[in-house]
């Protein structure tokens, strides 16, 4: 199944066109559907701990995060995969991770 992006030209179209492009049918209709490759929980998954790693926890990691829930990640799973994580990637960015997992999953 496709997934339909269009935050990327919502956000950008006029100003960076190519990368709306590339976002919503690349990355989203394209990669997000290779579902017999990997699933949508997987991808969730992989995708979530690559945003921890990178410090990355703003509005795409509060997305991903909602996305995870959607796609099946309960939120015990959540809560182990950050605390295993966070042997990894970094103790505070698995601090910063926790605090929007409870705003997603509290919701």
């Amino acid at each position: 199944m496709a997934i339909k992006q269009t935050a990327g030209r919502d956000a950008l179209g006029e100003f960076a066109p190519k990368f709306a492009e590339l976002n919503d049918d690349i990355l989203f209709g394209e990669v997000w559907s290779r579902e017999e490759e990997l699933s949508l929980r997987d991808r969730s998954l992989v995708t979530v701990v690559s945003l921890i790693a990178m410090g990355l926890t703003d509005n795409s990691f509060r997305y991903h995060l909602e996305s995870a829930k959607k796609n099946g990640i309960t939120a015990s799973e959540m809560a182990e995969i950050i605390t295993h994580a966070a042997f990894y990637v970094g103790w505070p960015k698995a601090w910063a991770a926790f605090r929007m997992a409870k705003e997603v999953y509290g919701e």
